[in-house]
């Protein structure tokens, strides 16, 4: 089934200018990307946007931690493509990912893992028009 994904290239990666490198991998696996841009969350967006973790140990440093700096958010479109940009990504502990994988080769911890992936077909479809109108996805 072809369908779209939300990818954003973390702080982390943005500031060790290595974005291209990991939306690179992405494209190399068939994807088509659609619509991209670079931004910065503030700390209430990031919040609005992890909300289905809002009541994990982690959310305060995860949106902190978003909102530090500069993302790159990508939508992704192919054969698929939540479950390829997932293998892709890789584990969320970069100790853990597969070799290969954009977490394994540029991770830094579990937390600065370089990238974020859509999760379901319903994940992908709230985050993708958090960041894009219509007019950008055509």
């Amino acid at each position: 089934m072809v369908e779209r994904t939300l990818v954003i290239v973390k702080p982390d990666a943005v500031e060790r200018n290595i974005a291209t490198r990991i939306l690179s991998m992405i494209e190399a696996s068939g994807l088509r990307l659609v619509s991209i841009k670079s931004l910065r969350l503030g700390k209430e967006d990031a919040m609005r946007f992890y909300y289905v973790h809002k009541d994990k140990n982690f959310f305060d440093s995860l949106t902190t931690y978003m909102s530090s700096g500069k993302v790159v958010v990508g939508v992704f479109e192919g054969e698929d493509a939540i479950a390829r940009v997932r293998k892709i990504m890789g584990a969320t502990d970069p100790k853990k990912a597969e070799e290969g994988t954009i977490r394994k080769l540029y991770g830094l911890d579990i937390e600065k893992n370089s990238i974020h992936g859509s999760d379901s077909v319903e994940s992908a479809k709230f985050e993708i028009s958090f960041f894009f109108s219509e007019f950008e996805l055509d």
